[in-house]
Parts: C-alpha cells; structure tokens; sequence
C-alpha cells in the first residue's frame, strides 16, 4: 500500500517501521522538515520526506500521528478541509484525554475522531491505535497477538486498516461506526487513568473463558 505519515513522534516511528518492514511505501510530513527527512531515512527506502499536503495525495491510508491538540494544524496543513483526503482511510490513533488523568478533554457526547472528521471532509475516519504505547509495537511480537479495537464508518477503510494492523502484529476488531467512537475514546482514558494510578488495567478487565476451554 501507499501510506502517508502525518507526525515524526514515537508512535509516527514505530508504525513506519513495521509498515515498511511489511513493504509499503510512505510519505513522512511533519512540523519539523527536518524530523520528517531524519525519520524517513530511519524507515528506509522506501520512505521519503514530503510537505504535509504531499504526503496525503494518492494514499491508501494516512495516519494522523499527533498530539490531540496538534491535529488541527497538521489535517489544515495537509490540505484536508478542501478535500484533500477525499476517500482515503484516516487513521487517528489520538488521545484527548487529561494527562495522567485519564479524562475525556472532547466536548460532552464529542469524540475526538468525529471532530477529525469533521474538519476532514470526504475522508474515511477510522480510530485505531490508540490504545497501546509506541513501544509495544517494536517490541518482538507477543504471543497471542494484542486486538485493536477500531470504530469506522467506511466498510473499505476498515479492511485497509485492518490489514496495517495485522502487518504489525496485531487483530483488528470493529466495534462499531464512528456512531461508537466515543466508547472507545472513554476506553483509552479509563485504562490511562488506572495505570498512572499504579492500577494495571487488565485486572480489571473480566477474563473471558475461550471456546476451547
């Protein structure tokens, strides 16, 4: 596939590599061109370092891989409320949540992926990754496989989405349309509020007995 890469961060990285490892071509946009050109030369050759509104033309999926705070301008600088993502799968892995708190910072019932929709016009939003640190997706791979969670309106969007994620590592599970993506958001902020709070989250999550038990 062709991906863009909106960000230069830990997680823009560790997706990046196992997506080129998997035999993807991308596109690497930043703030900082600099970073962009530096990260692409890590990804390899089959990267390359573009402008925000070239690393989203032609695209079969473009992850949007900022902070929360910082999509507005990266979506603006990419072009995207003239139309720029028209069709393509958006993946945004953010997090709007209170730091260390875990609190949903979106307006009440406002998930941060339909906000992103919203100022991306024709774009096929799918949530995804935004449960899991950075790290765990270069770490050898666990056994068995984590799940994403993901929510999506466009049925083509989540396959392709799906497939990125089964490239590194992990299993894709829809929840729902973005009609849902709220839930999922208030996920990732209960789990990141158990963890800074010295809880690990999985025990508080029912264990449920596979079929095969």
């Amino acid at each position: 596939m062709r991906i863009g890469i909106l960000g230069t961060g830990t997680l823009a990285a560790a997706l990046g590599e196992g997506w080129a490892r998997a035999g993807h071509e991308l596109t690497v946009a930043g703030r900082s061109p600099s970073k962009a050109r530096k990260l692409a030369d890590r990804l390899g050759t089959r990267a390359r370092a573009v402008t925000p509104r070239q690393a989203v033309v032609d695209r079969d999926a473009v992850l949007l891989a900022v902070s929360w705070q910082g999509a507005e301008d990266m979506l603006r600088s990419a072009g995207a409320a003239g139309g720029s993502l028209e069709g393509t799968a958006l993946i945004d892995p953010t997090n709007a949540v209170e730091h260390g708190v875990g609190v949903v910072l979106t307006g009440p019932g406002e998930a941060m992926a339909q906000r992103i929709a919203r100022m991306s016009p024709g774009a096929h939003v799918v949530k995804a990754f935004h449960m899991f640190p950075a790290g765990h997706w270069t770490e050898p791979r666990a056994s068995p496989a984590v799940t994403v969670a993901m929510c999506g309106d466009d049925p083509d969007a989540l396959r392709v989405v799906g497939e990125l994620v089964r490239d590194v590592g992990g299993v894709p599970a829809v929840l729902g349309s973005l009609d849902r993506v709220r839930q999922l958001e208030e996920v990732a902020g209960f789990v990141i509020g158990l963890a800074f709070a010295g809880t690990d989250p999985n025990s508080a999550i029912p264990r449920v007995p596979s079929a095969a038990a």
